[in-house]
């Protein structure tokens, strides 16, 4: 039996839209709130449409020497052109790119968590120290 891991994909973001991108310093000072981002399709744009599309991103952090892993959000996106006219003839799109706040007072790593309807789970991850 696979384990969910087994699944999961990563590459480059620079070559490969499903992967999603973690934008955040590299350094911040504990207990400092610090701009956490994530997209998905940074650098190839993703189709974002009915038929082809991103349905979430979540974000989550592992503390160094932490043995779980701490959700920071999970982000799900709606609108993809659907409506009763047919595909992509509806009035609203998203786009998966969000961006959060975070206070860390801990040295670890985030980790993006994507899913594509048509690709599956994909992941990235970003070190973030504190001084």
């Amino acid at each position: 039996m696979k384990s969910l891991h087994d699944v999961v994909k990563s590459a480059d973001w620079k070559s490969e839209k499903h992967v999603p991108v973690i934008d955040a310093p590299e350094s911040a000072k504990a207990g400092d709130w610090v701009e956490v981002s994530a997209t998905v399709g940074k650098e190839i744009a993703h189709p974002n449409t009915t038929e082809h599309h991103i349905c979430w991103i979540a974000l989550h952090f592992v503390p160094d020497g932490a043995s779980i892993s701490y959700e920071l959000g999970r982000f799900e996106f709606s609108a993809h052109g659907q409506s009763a006219k047919g595909a992509n003839e509806g009035p609203a799109f998203t786009d998966s790119r969000v961006s959060i706040r975070a206070r860390l007072l801990v040295p670890g790593t985030l980790f993006a968590t994507t899913y594509c309807n048509i690709h599956g789970l994909w992941e990235s991850s970003r070190r973030i120290t504190l001084a």
